[in-house]
């Protein structure tokens, strides 16, 4: 792992907590000159010791008392940034916090850019890339699945499931040079079969972790789902269902919707942005549903996953058919609503709902997961949530399908080891233990600031 430059070693300070007024605020306090910083801001009954809670009192310039506090020193390398480490926790007045904040600076702090706290762990070793990038997606969490899935990464999840196969690259690449080193030693040379046997299953590791991409990806960032139809369908309906309240407005009269409408809900734990739109029909009554229809049209083009609602108690229409057939190629889904309203289903292509009693949700629930996801990972199961995990895993890929095309063809072993090593350095961005200055600033500027 990457370790901290022993010559950056000034002290950092920022507010740990959400900006406003709140019942509790925390600022942080991180490096060398961090109890000294502390110490001077506080009327402390007993000494700060580590692992302990000190209660204590803010102080002025004057020694005036502003505030009662608990303060936290967690002693280097016992902390999140394997540096010493300060936590005041007083009442969450913004006055209070910037108080704290600017007399920090005036003893020699500087104020911490956003990720820095989290950067100096990686830095330090305390984490790697995979779990500093977990931090925050915890905090950006929606839902329980989300921060599930962030907290199994922030434990080392990812680089667990990566290191067996990191393992057997790095012993397949000590024997091939071992061989080419020793050659006048009549060391055995491994022979092909061997080589292409550990590639293949080096191969497999990787790319079984590559495919839970498409299921991470959409669990970290959501998907947005666009209900399009024609008028009077029952698509605000529908709508109202999933959301569990009536948040469109449904009539009898059809063009009810004129601008699409857009709530948040979840999915099987997966954020998801609902949108309600304007019935879609070839003459539309008007300049204000023209532009209706207009902005649907856009939203189903902008949609991750289209859902079609079809009236089944009405005949389909060319214009049902033409909508469909625009989605081609497309995740979509046809739902044939009012099904409450029939006897007959002849359709076993589409999914038959009913908005009034609820038929049907859950399996177009079902259906959207699985035409977004396919197949989740099971439980407890390392996920690959971002683009840049991932194109990491797919250049270690590419390059052991380049060495194994070499080892085919038998060429030298100093040939085929240059793309070996390729997939090795394609692993170590994975987690951060060959990365650059720039990557690091890219990821780490993303955090909030405190964090």
């Amino acid at each position: 792992m990457p370790q901290r430059n022993l010559l950056d070693q000034d002290t950092i300070v920022a507010i740990s907590t959400p900006s406003g007024r709140g019942g509790v605020g925390v600022v942080r306090i991180s490096g060398p000159q961090a109890v000294a910083i502390a110490t001077p801001m506080l009327r402390l009954r007993n000494a700060l010791a580590p692992g302990r809670v000190r209660f204590a009192e803010i102080v002025d310039e004057s020694g005036e008392v502003l505030d009662e506090a608990v303060v936290t020193y967690f002693q280097a390398p016992r902390s999140y940034t394997a540096e010493d480490v300060v936590e005041i926790s007083c009442h969450g007045a913004p006055v209070l916090l910037d108080f704290l904040v600017r007399a920090a600076l005036a003893r020699g702090a500087r104020l911490a850019q956003p990720g820095e706290f989290t950067q100096r762990a990686f830095l330090s070793g305390r984490l790697d890339l995979t779990q500093a990038e977990a931090v925050n997606d915890l905090i950006a969490a929606h839902t329980l699945q989300q921060a599930r899935v962030a907290a199994a990464q922030l434990g080392g999840a990812l680089a667990t499931q990566i290191a067996p196969a990191k393992a057997s690259l790095v012993g397949l690449i000590a024997e091939l040079e071992a061989g080419i080193d020793f050659a006048e030693d009549d060391l055995d040379v491994m022979p092909a079969t061997a080589i292409l046997a550990a590639i293949h299953r080096i191969k497999a590791q990787i790319e079984t972790l590559a495919s839970t991409y498409r299921y991470g990806r959409i669990v970290r960032d959501g998907f947005t789902l666009a209900i399009v139809g024609r008028p009077n369908a029952g698509k605000s309906s529908l709508f109202n269902r999933l959301l569990e309240r009536e948040r469109a407005i449904v009539t009898a009269q059809p063009g009810t919707t004129r601008d699409p409408i857009s709530e948040r809900l979840a999915i099987g734990g997966i954020p998801v942005e609902l949108v309600d739109t304007a019935g879609l029909r070839d003459a539309p009554e008007g300049e204000a549903e023209a532009q209706g229809i207009e902005r649907t049209r856009t939203a189903m083009a902008e949609a991750d996953f289209v859902v079609v609602v079809v009236d089944a108690t009405q005949p389909e229409t060319a214009e049902d058919r033409s909508t469909i057939a625009a989605l081609e190629g497309r995740p979509y889904q046809v739902v044939r609503n009012k099904c409450d309203l029939i006897e007959q289903r002849a359709d076993p292509t589409a999914i038959w709902t009913s908005a009034v009693t609820g038929e049907g949700l859950a399996e177009l629930k079902a259906a959207i997961l699985q035409a977004l996801t396919g197949v989740a990972p099971v439980a407890d199961s390392a996920l690959v949530t971002n683009l840049r995990q991932h194109e990491a895993l797919a250049e270690a890929v590419a390059a052991l399908d380049r060495s194994e095309a070499a080892a085919q063809l038998l060429i030298p072993h100093e040939m085929l080891l240059l793309d070996l090593h390729a997939a090795l350095e394609a692993l170590d961005r994975l987690t951060g233990a060959t990365s650059t200055e720039q990557i690091l600033g890219l990821i780490f500027s993303r955090f909030c600031i405190g964090k």
